[in-house]
């Protein structure tokens, strides 16, 4: 299951009367590889239950989901897992875990009627899918790189071919032979990435190889694909998965900016024209509640997103939150969105699930100025009303 497809889960939980657990853990382990994570899950879920009455009904159920975080965290961590976003609730049978290599940077701890989508729908987001097609004559890889990790590996076999010694006509003929092998596994190459790129949802491909089969390889990709491809590198067949990662997050983070930057442009210049776009807080989310958006737009940062208080989105998110939680639900935080004032943080999660509810996409902008002057917050739309 993709992060997108758990962000689309979790979105379509209903409002709870009980404790929802957002726990998000930054679980890179430190200059002497110790993990830090654990202190902060045992004080911080301690300081949140005390919160309710002793043998209240939400003080059980958090205990509860307590133990269930303790065992999960005791016994189920991945070695290789840099980030672990954690989903629990009692009373609604919820116990969700998501493990991925994409550092988090930060732990913080939500508690409130519903999950806290926020920070990964940021991760699915900064670490999107994309494909790595390390190319060679007889056998190629095709990675698909997803949350800051390798989530498949295929190999493209073609047949081997060994040089001659032989010359004249049968030194020609023989090397016919080979370019002819060599165009072939291109072939299956380019169909099979076509096949992965379909079947993943990828908009994004990086391919790599030596001056001969790039391209072949670039000569045998459909229009749609090589419409894909934003980068050319060269990095070795066999090269582990960690090397091809970090070789390419440069060239996706180029492109990303480059898109950003295009995306907030569309959306601006769509709301000039009084054509299909639309800005800020207030206006994004009645888009959104309407079903109108397409594609949301919205800063990347927390702290950016101060400029969003006291507007009317976010004493709307305020105003609902307390209306469904009150009195058995608080929402409150710890970590890094403590700072953040409680509307900026609810209005985040409200206009992120939102855009998941209504199949909208969502782009986290990493330049925080290119929306700054507009709340950190845009959108393009499907229609108008």
């Amino acid at each position: 299951m993709t992060l997108n497809d758990q962000l689309a889960r979790l979105a379509a939980f209903e409002p709870s009367p009980y404790p929802v657990i957002s726990l998000y853990l930054d679980t890179q382990p430190d200059g002497r590889g110790r993990d830090h994570y654990q202190t902060f899950v045992r004080k911080e879920l301690k300081a949140r239950a005390q919160t309710y009455p002793q043998r209240s009904p939400e003080r059980e159920m958090l205990d509860r989901d307590m133990e269930r975080i303790a065992s999960y965290l005791e016994n189920s961590v991945e070695p290789s897992a840099n980030g672990i976003a954690i989903f629990a609730c009692d009373a609604a049978e919820l116990f969700e875990a998501v493990q991925f290599d994409a550092p988090l940077g930060d732990h913080w701890l939500y508690v409130g009627d519903t999950p806290h989508l926020y920070p990964l729908a940021r991760v699915a987001s900064q670490y999107p899918r994309y494909a790595v097609v390390l190319a060679d004559t007889c056998r190629t890889r095709i990675l698909v790189m997803a949350a800051g990790g390798v989530a498949a590996d295929t190999a493209v076999e073609g047949p081997k071919t060994r040089r001659t010694s032989q010359g004249g006509w049968s030194q020609a003929r023989y090397q016919r032979h080979v370019e002819n092998y060599h165009l072939q596994h291109v072939k299956d190459v380019a169909a099979t990435l076509e096949r992965i790129v379909m079947r993943e949802g990828i908009d994004r491909v990086i391919v790599s190889g030596d001056p001969v089969v790039i391209p072949l390889l670039r000569e045998q990709l459909s229009k749609s694909l090589a419409g894909k491809v934003v980068d050319e590198l060269t990095i070795p067949s066999d090269a582990p998965e960690a090397d091809v990662l970090a070789a390419t997050r440069g060239s996706i983070m180029e492109a990303d900016a480059k898109t950003d930057r295009e995306k907030v442009d569309a959306a601006i210049g769509a709301y000039r024209a009084g054509g299909l776009g639309v800005v800020g807080p207030d206006a994004t989310l009645l888009a959104l509640t309407n079903g109108q958006v397409d594609e949301l737009l919205i800063t990347a940062s927390l702290a950016s997103l101060e400029g969003l208080r006291g507007t009317r989105a976010a004493e709307m998110a305020i105003a609902n939150d307390t209306a469904i939680a009150e009195p058995a639900v608080e929402p409150s935080a710890a970590g890094e969105p403590a700072a953040a004032e409680m509307g900026t943080v609810r209005l985040a999660d409200e206009l992120v699930t939102k855009a998941q509810q209504t199949a909208a996409r969502i782009s986290f902008i990493e330049d925080p100025s290119l929306l700054e002057a507009y709340g950190g917050v845009a959108a393009t739309l499907r229609y108008r009303i």
